[in-house]
């Protein structure tokens, strides 16, 4: 088998699951009606959820493996063209995703002011993430990029011990967005204001990516191979051993992104395309992966699908409820019960954007950002 059939398989399949969960975590659920994996830790710890954003930045670099190559054929100004027209457009999107619907209809219709929109988030982490490891790996190559991911994660242990602590009010990532951004254009889902896609918290994601890139020329260089996979989990197993001795003085946390984490959820998804290697394409098991296939055919734009629709159920009610809202109380919940019920929704919302996702594929259509 070829390498690109390998990657349209295990890796694609591991993007398409990647972006089933994130459509999955995203939907609305409370401790009292979401199953345990189906909610980010508190603030320290790991669960189910707080492994798809940086899978998702792992399978960024996975692609980059098989891309990156053709670039450099282009010429130097094609090159950085490309890098930086994808990282804009995949930015902007998500900046125009959180300032949509962009008009407000409380008092008459007027323009929702850019002075409360969020500049930062999944996409723009993404672009950055992409960004940054183009142009890491285009200007000092694989050797260069191993530098940079060691560096990277010391120095931010290193700033986020010197300029504050690991807690909620006081770490140094919420310190620096306030200085920059302002408390108007962050986050404020954990009560005030931080963001957990912030600023200086971008530098290990990038090692996520990078991180992908490296199992992706794997693959590519040697196939799927049993020596891929032990290779694949030998690495996994190190850097889990590491990730895990680390989190005794810089905890896992998502929302800081701590190197800790970066180390373990890499190891993670290391083992995840192992296996996905290993059933696909040595015991040759494909039956299942098509349905997965359809969302890592189409990944931004349905992730993007998935966003808007969902902000449109939010802000549109039904009997003083929200869509979403509505719709888990009077179609799940009276008969599947509160936890039940919350899934089942979730399973069904991500089944809709899947058939999106269906009807393009079965016309050939591939948006690409």
């Amino acid at each position: 088998m070829n390498i690109s059939q390998q990657r349209s398989q295990a890796i694609d399949v591991l993007r398409g699951l990647t972006v089933a969960l994130m459509i999955m975590v995203n939907m609305p659920g409370t401790p009292e009606t979401a199953y345990a994996p189906f909610l980010h830790a508190a603030w320290h710890g790991l669960t189910l959820t707080d492994l798809v954003f940086p899978t998702f930045m792992f399978v960024v670099g996975t692609a980059l493996a098989f891309t990156l190559e053709k670039y450099e054929g282009m010429g130097e100004a094609a090159v950085l063209r490309k890098i930086f027209t994808r990282t804009a457009l995949i930015f902007l999107c998500g900046f125009l995703m959180y300032w949509f619907p962009f008009f407000s209809f409380d008092h008459g219709v007027s323009l929702m002011p850019f002075s409360g929109t969020r500049v930062f988030g999944v996409l723009q982490r993404i672009a950055l993430g992409y960004c940054a490891a183009s142009l890491i790996l285009h200007y000092s190559g694989e050797k260069g990029a191993l530098a940079f991911s060691v560096l990277a994660l010391l120095g931010y242990w290193a700033l986020m011990a010197a300029f504050g602590d690991d807690t909620l009010e006081g770490n140094a990532q919420r310190k620096l967005d306030l200085l920059l951004l302002g408390e108007a254009h962050m986050y404020h889902g954990e009560g005030i204001a931080f963001d957990p896609e912030g600023i200086l918290s971008t530098l290990p994601a990038i090692v996520n990516v990078l991180a992908g890139y490296f199992a992706g020329r794997l693959v590519r260089r040697l196939g799927a191979s049993y020596e891929t996979i032990a290779r694949l989990l030998l690495a996994g197993a190190v850097l889990a051993a590491l990730g895990l001795s680390w989190s005794s003085v810089f905890p896992l946390n998502k929302k800081l992104w701590t190197s800790s984490y970066t180390l373990v959820t890499i190891a993670i998804d290391l083992g995840a395309l192992s296996v996905l290697l290993y059933v696909i394409d040595l015991r040759g098991r494909r039956g299942w992966t098509y349905f997965f296939e359809v969302f890592g055919r189409n990944t931004l734009f349905i992730y993007l699908f998935s966003e808007l629709l969902a902000t449109l159920f939010f802000i549109n009610q039904i009997g003083g409820l929200s869509v979403f809202d509505w719709v888990y109380q009077h179609l799940f919940r009276p008969w599947a019960g509160a936890r039940n019920g919350t899934l089942l929704w979730a399973v069904t919302y991500m089944l809709g954007c899947w058939l999106v996702g269906y009807a393009l594929d079965r016309r050939k259509i591939y948006i690409k950002l």
